[in-house]
Order: C-alpha cells, then sequence, then structure tokens
C-alpha cells in the first residue's frame, strides 16, 4: 500500500517562489515515471509535470519556464520547484505515478497565490 503524503504549500504574493515535497512509501519509487497535478476550484485535476525513472522531465505548456520537476531516489521524494507564481496557479497540488493505473490520492497541498 503506497502512502503519498505532499507538503509544502501556502500563501505567497505573485512572483513569489514555493518548493513543494513528496513522499512515497510503500513502494520502490525510483522504478516508476512520477507527476504532479494540480486541481484549482471547480476544475478537473490536470497534469502539471512529468518525469520519467532516468530523470527526463516534461511540463505544461502555462508552466514552462517557471516550475521545474526533480525527484530525489534515495529519499523516495518527488520535488517541484514553483517560481514567479501567478493567481493561475493557485490549486491543491498532488503527487503519484504518471502511468494508467495510479496509487490513491494523497490530501494534496494546497498554493494560494494572491496579493
Amino acid at each position: 500500500q503506497v502512502q503519498l503524503v505532499e507538503s509544502g504549500g501556502g500563501l505567497v504574493h505573485p512572483g513569489g517562489s514555493l518548493r513543494l515535497s513528496c513522499t512515497a512509501s510503500g513502494s520502490i519509487f525510483n522504478i516508476f515515471h512520477m507527476a504532479w497535478y494540480r486541481q484549482a476550484p471547480g476544475k478537473e485535476r490536470e497534469l502539471v509535470a512529468t518525469i520519467t525513472a532516468g530523470g527526463l522531465t516534461n511540463l505544461t505548456d502555462s508552466v514552462k519556464g517557471r516550475f521545474t520537476i526533480s525527484r530525489d531516489n534515495t529519499k523516495s521524494t518527488l520535488y517541484l520547484q514553483m517560481n514567479s507564481l501567478k493567481p493561475e496557479d493557485t490549486a491543491i497540488y498532488y503527487c503519484n505515478k504518471r502511468a494508467s493505473i495510479l496509487w490513491a490520492w494523497g490530501q494534496g497541498t494546497q498554493v494560494t497565490v494572491s496579493s
């Protein structure tokens, strides 16, 4: 049973930065492609960033140049560095596999960008 725990969210002003973390317990983290997802109020959950088991990354167009996804397999931890945050980045952020069958979702971490 894999447990995902996200952390690092908060309230920031536009232009600010946050670093999100996600730890995955109960599985062999390093063999999976991983991803960050987010769900804004009233919207469906969307894919934000992916990283393969080998470290190749991809970002959705709206965050390219501002967000960076990385992983530390020794700590079974996934990261999302978010810079130049915008109000439209406000959402609950979740991590999970990048796969057709996902693990159970964690509680997510709230990111609010507001002046």
